[in-house]
């Protein structure tokens, strides 16, 4: 009976490394700008063979329930938390904890969505719940970008950039500390 619980314990944690392995695994950006700090907590899924097929009218993100809304990330919401006020392009998002979406519809100008509620799962889009919406500045990365990432540069003492960068599209936007 002991050596049946050992292979069956064995074998649970072999799967479960496995999976980890294999899945989105959590990733996170932080900056400070302003004497406020500003963090993004995010799953962050793989290309993996599938460039090209990922933010097309028929591809992978498409087939979420709330398409063309895009929960910014995998698995669970992707959340940013700010410690003071901020102005992201020309929202005001007072301190506090929100939902990241991003609306896809038009593969060309991405909108970044600023949700109020929080908690939920990531594909669980509410338009009644949004802060608010902001325009994101589109590029085309240099190379394929394999891993879902979040990343800030620093344009001054409270001035950031944040830019979200998978597969062959990257969209940024202007984070400005009161």
């Amino acid at each position: 009976m002991k050596r049946l619980f050992a292979c069956v314990t064995l074998l649970f944690a072999a799967t479960t490394m496995l999976a980890s392995a294999q899945g989105s695994p959590k990733a996170s950006a932080s900056t400070s700008i302003g004497g406020t700090t500003i963090t993004i907590d995010y799953s962050s899924p793989r290309v993996r063979g599938r460039q090209g097929h990922i933010f097309t009218k028929d591809g992978l993100i498409s087939h979420d329930q709330g398409y063309p809304y895009w929960r910014a990330g995998a698995n669970a919401a992707t959340t940013m938390k700010t410690t003071g006020d901020i102005h992201i392009g020309s929202l005001n998002v007072p301190a506090g904890t929100y939902t990241l979406f991003v609306d896809i519809s038009n593969p060309d100008q991405w909108a970044l969505v600023v949700s109020k509620k929080t908690g939920e799962w990531g594909l669980n889009y509410d338009k009644t719940q949004d802060l608010g919406r902001v325009k994101m500045t589109m590029a085309k990365p240099p190379a394929l970008v394999e891993d879902l990432t979040y990343s800030f540069k620093q344009d001054g003492a409270k001035k950031a950039t944040m830019t979200l960068s998978w597969e062959y599209k990257s969209a940024s936007v202007a984070i400005q500390a009161h």
